[in-house]
């Protein structure tokens, strides 16, 4: 067999790829965040009434620590801060997508529908449905309890001036 001596230039079409799935990460990255802020009765409300497909448990819910880093004004040299419990758990979809779920805490059935929930989003079929009846009422929660919090916070504000004393 002859091997062909001619060069593809495969790299606009990889470009596009790379950019697809720097999108999916994104996205998947930006629920997680929306997802870890939410209490588990809340995601559990707004999947109830998504037909789930059908998948399979790759990592039960389970507990464990993980360890806290700390850095001394933010860029000094790392140190322990302490640990923290976490709950994670892996589903995959029948249709081959797995997800991951991460919580803080003990709370496995959360990590659960997270990892669910992840896996839907990379499952084409599903994506638009998860972050129309799940991700954005959550998301617009989220954002207003921080907005609350931001104006409480600046509400207790105290300035503090020098008044300059003219002597002599």
């Amino acid at each position: 067999m002859k091997l062909s001596s001619k060069s593809y230039n495969l790299s606009s079409g990889g470009d596009m790829m790379q950019a697809l799935s720097n999108d999916l990460q994104a996205k998947r990255k930006e629920a997680m965040g929306v997802l870890g802020h939410c209490p588990t009765a809340e995601i559990a409300r707004h999947f109830a009434d998504i037909a789930v497909p059908d998948h399979e448990q790759l990592r039960y819910p389970e507990n464990g620590l993980v360890m806290l880093r700390g850095r001394i004004g933010g860029d000094g040299a790392p140190f322990n801060l302490g640990e923290a419990t976490v709950s994670r758990a892996a589903v995959r979809l029948n249709s081959g997508e797995v997800g991951f779920g991460y919580t803080l805490g003990r709370d496995g059935e959360k990590a659960q529908l997270i990892a669910l929930c992840d896996a839907l989003i990379q499952a084409p079929r599903f994506a638009d449905t998860i972050e129309a009846k799940v991700l954005t009422p959550l998301r617009a929660r989220v954002t207003a309890e921080r907005k609350r919090k931001a104006a409480e916070t600046a509400a207790t504000k105290v300035d503090f001036y020098t008044l300059v004393r003219g002597e002599g």
